[in-house]
């Protein structure tokens, strides 16, 4: 079978540092691999892990889940956002971060994988800082150089559509494009305006019910899918913290197929949907992966 693919996850990441939060260490190598071995066997086959330079980025260890879990797992390249951006990047120009890039893309990861993604490169709330932008702009030059789709981070959907305009005027195929946690902005309207740029985006947040309801959610995307609009969405949790998995009460990956999938249903949303977003959409922004 193709197999569904979450499109933004961290198989291991680390904020502790800024944080200070141990709980932002997600380093709990056989706890995720279990999940990754139940994701398998509802259906999964693959999944973009957008943890890059300054998140923590464990390339060997994510390469040692993919083998020892069957899923095909994506890694990324690029910078992440204030105050998360590598000290080593201080100074630089847009083309060196670029070629940075670059050589993750075209020879590999610290002499691993080849980054698949740029991503999750993002902005902070309400504002693209220049240290921001400036990722932006090697990303953009990146992407154009190599073909790769990109991935950005909103933070609480905000920017968004700054980030979308950005890359229509930066002569990007915005076709692959992804602009991230666009569900947290919790405004309807404002998704169809970024999406009117041609845009995708993600509904990458599901279960974090403390920042947006997951009926809103749903609500979004029955509204989306009445609009014609469901071939530019793609689906993730985006866990971050080992609260957030099942052996420590949180909600684990169990929960998009196990819950929210149930909830799309219920509400009516088409079964051709949800494979759009989790298999289809992923497939033609991912190409040949």
């Amino acid at each position: 079978m193709i197999g569904y693919t979450l499109m933004h996850e961290h198989t291991t990441i680390d904020l502790s540092g800024v944080k200070k939060d141990m709980d932002c260490c997600l380093d709990c190598y056989e706890e995720t691999a279990e999940e990754y071995r139940w994701l398998y066997e509802v259906g999964v086959r693959r999944i973009v892990d957008v943890t890059n330079d300054g998140m923590g980025r464990n390339p060997a260890y994510v390469s040692r889940m993919e083998k020892e879990t069957g899923l095909q797992i994506v890694q990324s390249t690029g910078f992440y956002k204030e105050p998360f951006l590598p000290a080593w990047t201080q100074g630089k120009t847009a083309e060196e971060l670029a070629g940075f890039m670059m050589k993750e893309i075209e020879e590999g990861i610290q002499d691993g994988p080849k980054a698949g993604m740029i991503g999750e490169i993002g902005t902070s709330k309400n504002e693209m800082k220049m240290s921001e932008r400036m990722v932006f702009d090697a990303a953009v030059m990146a992407a154009k150089s190599t073909g790769k789709p990109i991935y950005t981070h909103t933070t609480l959907g905000t920017w968004a559509l700054e980030q979308a305009d950005y890359f229509k005027g930066s002569g990007m195929d915005v076709s692959r494009v992804i602009i991230g946690h666009i569900d947290l902005s919790g405004d309807l309207q404002y998704i169809r305006k970024v999406l009117a740029t041609g845009v995708n985006v993600g509904f990458d947040t599901i279960g974090k019910n403390t920042y947006f309801p997951d009926e809103k959610r749903v609500e979004f995307l029955k509204g989306l899918e009445g609009d014609g609009l469901l071939g530019q969405v793609v689906l993730s949790l985006d866990l971050t913290r080992k609260s957030h998995l099942a052996y420590q009460g949180g909600i684990g990956y169990v929960y998009l197929f196990e819950t929210f999938l149930p909830m799309l249903r219920q509400a009516g949303l088409r079964e051709e949907s949800i494979e759009q977003m989790l298999i289809g959409n992923p497939g033609r922004i991912l190409g040949e992966i």
